[in-house]
């Protein structure tokens, strides 16, 4: 068995994910989440999904980035629209 990280259970089923050349051991999504999940600098939030990256900063959505100061930075991109 492995032990999480994250909450410390020791459990038959855990799993682990590499990153950035480190091996972490997790027994549930929501540890391995809590854990890894940047955090929006704006709102606070854990970042799940894809994110906003501007710079050396991150953001859950175009808006908190542009709260921050960032410019540029769209929710959608019009249809047609290269990046």
């Amino acid at each position: 068995m492995a032990v999480c990280e994250t909450c410390g259970n020791d459990y038959d089923m855990a799993f682990e994910v590499r990153a950035q050349g480190t091996t972490h051991t997790f027994d549930s999504f929501q540890c391995a989440i809590d854990k890894m999940a940047p955090i929006c600098e704006h709102c606070g939030t854990k970042v799940i999904g894809h994110g906003v990256q501007s710079g050396d900063h991150w953001y859950c959505c175009a808006h908190c980035a542009r709260q921050e100061g960032s410019s540029g930075i769209v929710d959608r991109v019009t249809a047609g629209a290269t990046a």
